[in-house]
């Protein structure tokens, strides 16, 4: 038998929602500062609905700026139009969405899935190959789980599986609990866009609670 000690867990990143594109002029200006302050790995889109012209050209308008800055751009949804605005990928909202994508996200694009409302789904969304699991989110009625029942379950899926977990933070006090829960991600998304100080001032001390998080969970298993 090994003595070795399993690999050390990479410290939780930052992932973040826009807020609802329809003009994405305003977007487009913040970004850059956005990124350039804290560690973000991956941006997700959430387009207004309309045509798809306009869409994917709103994607090709906020692609090079995410991509530039070293962050992967997803798209809220329309999988289909991933690969025509240039985006890296997806997330998909549940199981059946998730099915539906794959053959034409995979295996070049990232298809992340959320909307998983029980352990059996989570287990099935791993084994279909999703590139990560959210959990938290609200749902379509703006329901959500409590905190801990969140970090319960991300607690549960960083213990035992391999694909990423992801926890759908709305305060800063939940975004440090799920990062020491074992979120590999941590989605920040109208925490940041409505915070009174600016969005750049609420992303940065996201950042600093999931960093504090993650040395704590250091020193505890040092």
């Amino acid at each position: 038998m090994s003595n070795k000690s399993p690999p050390p867990r990479p410290a939780p990143r930052l992932y973040l929602a826009t807020p609802v594109v329809d003009d994405p002029a305003s977007l487009i200006a913040e970004l850059p500062a956005l990124l350039a302050a804290v560690d973000v790995a991956a941006v997700l889109v959430r387009l207004k609905e309309t045509d798809q012209r306009t869409m994917i050209s709103r994607i090709k308008a906020l692609a090079p700026i995410v991509q530039n800055a070293g962050a992967a751009l997803l798209v809220d949804g329309h999988p289909e139009l991933v690969a025509r605005g240039g985006a890296d990928g997806a997330h998909l909202p549940g199981i059946a969405a998730l099915k539906e994508a794959m053959p034409s996200l995979k295996p070049d694009r990232i298809a992340g899935v959320g909307g998983l409302t029980t352990r059996h789904h989570s287990m099935d969304a791993g084994e279909m190959g999703a590139d990560y699991l959210l959990f938290g989110e609200p749902d379509a009625n703006g329901q959500r789980p409590s905190a801990q029942a969140i970090a319960e379950r991300l607690d549960w899926w960083a213990e035992l599986f391999e694909p990423p977990c992801v926890g759908f933070a709305v305060t800063f006090e939940e975004a440090h609990d799920f990062a020491a829960s074992g979120a590999d991600f941590v989605l920040v998304g109208d925490l940041v866009w409505a915070d009174s100080r600016g969005p750049k001032a609420a992303l940065i001390e996201a950042d600093a609670a999931i960093k504090k998080a993650f040395a704590a969970v250091v020193v505890g298993e040092g």
